[in-house]
């Protein structure tokens, strides 16, 4: 699904693939439509991919995998040799867990032609270094990494498991165990690269009806948390699908009898199969895939902190406790701690047609004088969100202080971009290069909608947003120079 992971030059490429087909396609139950194939796409910068080789209906099926031929905690004998209940660690870790036990069985493994298809390196966040980090400058997305929250999870929740059961986990990396700095690094790297194949590649799979009669108590109903608790498992072959939110032209249904894609739409023979994301921004995509492409730029979104927010009302930091207006929200839990904003579709569509409903909310109350912000209080109830004036100065505000933690102009990143596409041209790149590349992408993106939402301000209220950082371009253009060049909604 990644199309980033990277994969080994070596002859084997196609033989693992067809390994693996043959592998699969030996599992009772297993249904492969002989129409389709995998591919090799590295060319393409796509690593595998699954093509279709004769012309395909919409719904048509392409492939059934049962259930009892996913990847889970509750298909993998580890559960059978542990004294602990592996889904009390959740559903991310608990698959964690399974996925390294699996990994360090190796040929012993009943996994182990699905794990040599699998990638070992990624371009997700959590793998930059921190001078890579740096180029996605003001973005967000930084902060939604939890590379040390993960590690945290790792060693409290794993780590443990691993080192009283040396013979289930057998330490790898040369180290002669899990334990010290080196052992507990190389657990780490582990854990990371089985983390980072359950964010690309792991499906939420939903209960069988025999399976939620299972979890039903005593009184015939299951708790919230469990209700909530759905399982996470890999399923090969759909996760050998690459993604594309224009292109998607196959769908994986959850149905008693096992998971089965299907094609959404009729596919030509030669072309490949897709699955979809959903409508996530391109910060995102990468974050989750170790990737970006043009065709989720719809779906980008820049967010505002509550930090911002509340310093352009004058307020400084967030600060619930101290602060009426957020005490208030907060008590409602209607506060949050950003706010993300889309893409325009038109800057001529009204700002409130784009502004989250919680945000509108938030500038509503932060604009109340005491006295309203009071009667709303002994009510209980919010204010109705509207964007007047006043407003519309602390959005004004806040974008300004968003768009100041921006090093580069629009204009320099587009230069910039176009420099490392015409160095791609010209052949293979180191992996910074690409992902210097993605990093401007992403960045480039939210200040375009941070562009646009500022001119809005000022075509709809005459609110300037002051000494724009991102309209000036590099060679000193004119304010008005760069309006006629306004980036694309």
């Amino acid at each position: 699904m990644s199309s980033t992971a990277h994969f080994p030059d070596s002859g084997n490429f196609q033989h693992q693939s067809n390994e693996f087909l043959t592998w699969l396609a030996g599992k009772p139950g297993v249904k492969i439509n002989p129409k389709i194939q995998i591919a090799d796409l590295r060319s393409h910068a796509a690593g595998r991919g699954v093509v279709a080789q004769s012309d395909l209906d919409e719904g048509e099926e392409l492939f059934t995998i049962p259930r009892a031929h996913v990847l889970s905690v509750q298909n993998s004998n580890l559960k059978n040799l542990l004294s602990q209940n592996l889904e009390d660690l959740g559903p991310w870790l608990s698959l964690m867990v399974v996925m390294i036990y699996e990994y360090l069985q190796g040929e012993q493994s009943a996994w182990a032609s699905y794990f040599r298809v699998l990638p070992r390196n990624f371009d997700t966040l959590m793998f930059w270094s921190a001078s890579e980090l740096e180029e996605l400058q003001g973005s967000a997305i930084v902060e939604k990494i939890g590379k040390q929250g993960a590690e945290e999870s790792i060693l409290e929740s794993i780590a443990p498991i691993v080192r009283a059961n040396p013979a289930l986990f057998p330490p790898i990396d040369g180290v002669a165990s899990y334990d010290g700095d080196a052992g507990t690094q190389a657990l780490l790297n582990l854990a990371h690269t089985m983390g980072s194949l359950i964010m690309a590649y792991a499906f939420d799979i939903e209960k069988s009806e025999d399976e939620e009669a299972e979890r039903e108590g005593e009184d015939g109903y299951l708790t919230d948390e469990e209700e909530e608790q759905s399982s996470k498992g890999m399923v090969p072959l759909a996760d050998l699908l690459n993604a594309d939110a224009d292109r998607n032209n196959a769908r994986l249904f959850q149905e008693e009898e096992g998971l089965i894609m299907k094609a959404i739409k009729p596919i030509k023979a030669g072309e490949e199969i897709f699955n979809d994301y959903g409508e996530i921004p391109r910060s995102d995509l990468l974050r989750r895939y170790g990737y970006v492409t043009d065709n989720y730029a719809q779906y980008d979104v820049v967010e505002l902190s509550l930090d911002q927010i509340c310093q352009a009302a004058g307020l400084g930091r967030a600060n619930i406790e101290s602060q009426p207006p957020l005490q208030f929200l907060e008590d409602l839990e209607l506060l949050d701690d950003g706010y993300a904003i889309p893409r325009p579709s038109s800057p001529e569509d009204p700002l409130t047609d784009i502004l989250p409903d919680e945000l509108l909310l938030l500038l509503k109350t932060l604009s109340l004088p005491s006295d309203q912000l009071e009667k709303q209080r002994s009510k209980n109830k919010p204010p109705k969100p509207s964007f007047g004036d006043a407003e519309a100065a602390i959005f004004a505000k806040a974008l300004q202080l968003n768009q100041a933690q921006y090093a580069t102009t629009i204009a320099q990143d587009q230069e910039l971009l176009a420099q490392l596409s015409q160095l791609e041209a010209s052949g293979p790149v180191e992996g910074s290069v690409r992902r210097k590349k993605m990093a401007i992408q992403v960045r480039l993106g939210e200040k375009e909608i941070l562009y646009n939402l500022s001119f809005m301000l000022a075509h709809q209220f005459g609110t300037a947003v002051q000494s724009n950082p991102l309209k000036r371009a590099a060679n000193g253009d004119s304010d008005e120079a760069q309006r006629n060049k306004a980036p694309r909604t």
